[in-house]
């Protein structure tokens, strides 16, 4: 039998050929299982083959199985809240000491130390110290470790929110939720591996950036949840057209779309549309049920404060995320506030009347996610991440003026659940509030933390980008063992 100038007959080809596609097949089931060094790269994956193999150095033993991020879109004021300072009380109406940094006011007008607008109060064994605008969280104080000494890049809301989801302040990487499913996978294939659920008075000011998979494929992205009504739109097909036919239409769609790819390797955005669409019809199935409120009892709801104002909006969107915890999704982000200014937690005109609102909208649900995940054993495996992109400044914007300027220099964060030390407060803020002093934890020592506390290496989570091995922590960061079990 003639040979091929390969060197193989035309037997031995076909065979070799045959034996190749059972091995991708296996190789894809084996992935699924997690077997992530042994991922094959496809078309869509040329040039990141070593970066999916290599994900596996990032595991670490244990580790959370969800998190939870409780977005304060607007940021709360951290010496009204979480960070006592009995200075204010002390220096009330004086200016802030000369040699404090503060560098930028944004245009608007600096005023004098001002003391919390609301008390103080230990809570649990701990004693922790949180503020009435968090009563019923107080409750929980045992659970929580409050770092204190949180700092940032930017006082503008826009980059400091995209510096809080993604590590940097400008535009176009991947965001934590997206290195969490990169690094992780998701453990149901119905449903998407990072779900993000916005306020309804609107999203963030710097928008989908927020969310985005950056330099990742497409299928690392958040997927939006809608905060009322139907939480995904135009899930379900029109009624005449029967699954029969919507698989038959699925199915010619995918090949089509695969035979483009073959002649375009390296197409990721189209690999990803082709798993959006798979994706999507696996959801038709699952989804309507994860979001389904009307399987709750009766005593759940009042719970959360559904159906209750003004904790429902809040309360179901703490209750879907459980629910979306339940069935395996990686990474939730709800936000609080939406929109500009005093729909947010940005509280330049009156820190009472504005974070009075969206304190009473998020306290009672954020506490009882807590009870709940606790009585269902979902604690232990899913990390809760509470803050905002910045604090507030420890003095009034303006003489005899309620609110508060935006404070990059120190600001406070708690975390709660899987591996975290409760009843803890990390770190020291100056005797005003005014900028972290003792044990500073930057965005990207938090981002490392998160990520350990998710079973992942920052250091060893990379993504192969434009010839540079590219981190969420991007070569910064160090875990905050202080918080840690």
């Amino acid at each position: 039998m003639s040979k091929f100038p390969c060197g193989n007959t035309r037997r031995e080809m076909v065979w070799q050929m045959g034996g190749g596609f059972a091995g991708l097949a296996l190789t894809s089931l084996l992935y699924e299982d997690g077997f992530r060094g042994l991922q094959a790269a496809g078309p869509a994956d040329a040039g990141v083959h070593s970066v999916v193999a290599d994900q596996s150095r990032a595991r670490l033993p244990g580790g959370a199985k969800s998190c939870i991020f409780l977005m304060m879109n607007g940021a709360p004021s951290q010496v009204d809240t979480f960070d006592y300072k009995p200075a204010l009380e002390k220096y009330a109406g004086q200016p802030l000491p000369e040699g404090k940094k503060y560098i930028n006011s944004g245009g608007r007008k600096v005023g004098y130390l001002t003391p919390a607008f609301r008390k103080f109060h230990p809570g649990g064994e701990s004693g922790l110290l949180i503020s009435d605008y968090f009563p019923k969280v107080r409750e929980h104080a045992d659970k929580l470790a409050v770092i204190r000494s949180c700092h940032t890049d930017s006082h503008a809301h826009g980059s400091a929110l995209v510096q809080m989801n993604t590590g940097k302040t400008f535009i176009g990487r991947p965001s934590l939720g997206s290195w969490c499913v990169y690094g992780l996978g998701s453990e149901n294939q119905s449903l998407p591996g990072y779900v993000v659920i916005l306020d309804q008075r609107g999203g963030p000011i710097s928008g989908q950036p927020n969310w985005s998979s950056g330099f990742m494929s497409a299928a690392y992205q958040g997927t939006l949840f809608r905060p009322a009504g139907d939480p995904i739109l135009d899930l379900r097909g029109p009624k005449h057209v029967t699954a029969a036919a919507q698989r038959d239409q699925l199915d010619l769609l995918a090949e089509l779309n695969a035979k483009h790819l073959a002649a375009r390797p390296g197409g990721a955005e189209l690999a990803a549309r082709i798993g959006s669409y798979e994706l999507a019809y696996r959801m038709q199935a699952e989804a309507p049920e994860a979001v389904d409120l009307s399987r709750e009892s009766e005593q759940t709801l009042a719970m959360y404060g559904v159906g209750q104002q003004p904790t429902d909006e809040f309360g179901r969107n703490c209750l879907v995320a459980r629910r979306l915890v339940e069935r395996g999704v990686r990474f939730i982000q709800l936000y609080s506030g939406g929109g500009h200014l005093e729909e947010t937690w940005d509280a330049h005109e009156s820190i009472e009347k504005n974070h009075g609102r969206h304190g009473a909208e998020v306290d009672q649900p954020i506490a009882a996610l807590l009870t709940d995940l606790e009585q269902r054993g979902l604690l232990k495996d899913t990390l809760i991440v509470w803050g905002g992109e910045f604090g507030r400044m420890p003095f009034s914007e303006g003489q005899n003026a309620p609110g508060r300027n935006h404070n990059p220099y120190g600001f406070s964060m708690w975390l709660a659940g899987a591996g975290v030390k409760g009843g803890v407060a990390y770190g020291e803020t100056d005797e005003f509030g005014f900028e972290a002093v003792v044990d500073p934890v930057h965005l990207h020592d938090l981002h490392a933390t998160i990520l350990h506390l998710m079973g992942l290496d920052h250091e060893l989570l990379t993504y192969f980008h434009q010839g540079r091995d590219e981190s969420l922590t991007d070569v910064f960061g160090h875990v905050v063992t202080g918080v840690l079990t």
